[in-house]
């Protein structure tokens, strides 16, 4: 497909278009209270001066590019940042971040859905300077009449997996390659990304580094940390963390096998769809207690020594949950979906787990297996069996935990920096600041 027959038929079937966004919100996938953001309307008034946007798919690319804005505003103390998202729930961390004053004098935006007139109605309103399009989504309007309205683009820790580097190629080479005319600059997150950026057309690709391995640690409510350590005591536990749908039948199998070892553990479940916690609780009880964090966004269950799986079905407190879990599985790893980040966990120096299907970030499993800093349950036909071997094994060894721990500080500081690298590089295309 030509870029050209893209635009013409997503403005030829915009009404339809929309009319799916309200099915979506009928299904509360989008935000009823500003709703009108995904046709580019926006009740922001364009600041003065030099006006940096960053767009950002969801959750894990918004906490990703945290130290970026930090970084950016700092540096560069003339510019002002509008920050996009897609989702609800990168919409309600960003909220959070502002009431901690973590996104100071930053607008949050919900991203246009990409038809020509909600495209170009969000880009004349707000006329950005530069623009960040962090990892891989690429809506081909929205680059295209941003570029032709003289935005300077950018692509922050690019990812291209395999599967979409042949999508492309396949359905779209001639679209792909006008997108990627678009960027000034493409900054992979690996050298096989920057290979495949570069058989689709990017003209200039870079290797900083992952910036991923520059985020903050999440943050956590201390209070509610040191209410949770109290109810659980020196019970033995373990996360199972961002999980997707049928893996938690294999983590509760998995919690019936540890048992046997340790009759009180206690097995907790942070859904990588907060939504989700009243259908995994019906899924697994009948392989023990059942305690919900959250009912309908409201209060939720108490947490006993009855309990056997606590399920953490809020939004933004995983921070909390690895401060007081030391091992940790890695959810979206025992399914085909690609894994998800592991690095959150291990700076809070927990001990990794994860399933075979982890291509969404290769390299760095790869590299942490290496290390011995993460384990692999690689038998999909007996995974619960193996996975509770390993929760068992660690539990029982609490020195190698310690090991585990300081290989994993030391590993993280050697791999930072990508953010001050891309920033030395990009300084000249930011106004100066006066000294």
């Amino acid at each position: 497909m030509k870029y050209s027959t893209y635009r013409f038929l997503t403005s030829l079937f915009s009404s339809w278009i929309g009319l799916w966004l309200r099915f979506r919100l009928a299904r509360g996938k989008e935000d009823g209270t500003r709703f009108p953001e995904r046709f580019g309307y926006s009740k922001h008034k364009r600041p003065d001066g030099v006006l940096v946007w960053i767009h950002a798919a969801s959750v894990g690319e918004t906490n990703s590019v945290l130290p970026l804005i930090s970084d950016i505003q700092t540096r560069f103390l003339d510019v002002r940042i509008l920050l996009t998202t897609g989702t609800v729930t990168s919409a309600r961390l960003v909220a959070n971040l502002q009431t901690k004053e973590q996104l100071k004098n930053v607008m949050h935006q919900y991203a246009p859905i990409d038809t020509p007139e909600a495209v170009n109605r969000f880009l004349r309103h707000f006329r950005p300077d530069i623009g960040f399009w962090v990892e891989s989504e690429l809506w081909p309007n929205l680059v295209v009449s941003a570029r032709e309205r003289g935005c300077f683009m950018i692509i922050v820790n690019g990812r291209m997996s395999m599967r979409s580097f042949a999508s492309w190629q396949k359905r779209a080479l001639q679209m792909i390659m006008q997108m990627m005319n678009c960027f000034e600059v493409v900054f992979a997150q690996s050298e096989d990304d920057a290979q495949r950026f570069r058989a689709l057309g990017a003209k200039d690709v870079r290797m900083v580094g992952n910036i991923k391995y520059d985020a903050l640690a999440l943050a956590c409510d201390e209070a509610a940390l040191l209410d949770l350590q109290q109810k659980v005591e020196n019970r033995p536990l373990w996360l199972a963390a961002s999980t997707h749908a049928d893996e938690e039948i294999q983590i509760a199998q998995a919690h019936a096998i540890i048992s046997k070892s340790y009759p009180d553990l206690l097995t907790i479940i942070a859904p990588r769809h907060p939504q989700r916690g009243a259908e995994i609780a019906a899924k697994i009880a009948k392989y023990g207690k059942v305690s919900l964090r959250s009912h309908s966004g409201g209060m939720g269950d108490e947490l006993t020594e009855k309990t056997n799986f606590y399920i953490a079905n809020t939004l933004g407190e995983l921070g909390l949950f690895y401060r007081l879990c030391e091992i940790v599985f890695m959810g979206g790893s025992l399914v085909a979906h690609g894994g998800q980040n592991p690095l959150e966990p291990l700076r809070l120096r927990c001990a990794i787990l994860a399933g075979a299907h982890t291509e969404n970030f290769a390299e760095m499993y790869a590299e942490m297996e290496k290390l011995e800093i993460c384990e692999r349950v690689r038998n999909s036909q007996n995974s619960a069996q193996e996975l509770a071997a390993k929760v068992v094994h660690l539990l029982q060894n609490p020195d190698e935990l310690t090991t585990k721990q300081v290989v994993s500080k030391e590993w993280l500081k050697s791999k930072s920096g990508a953010i001050m690298r891309m920033l030395n590089i990009l300084a000249p295309i930011f106004a100066p600041v006066e000294s």
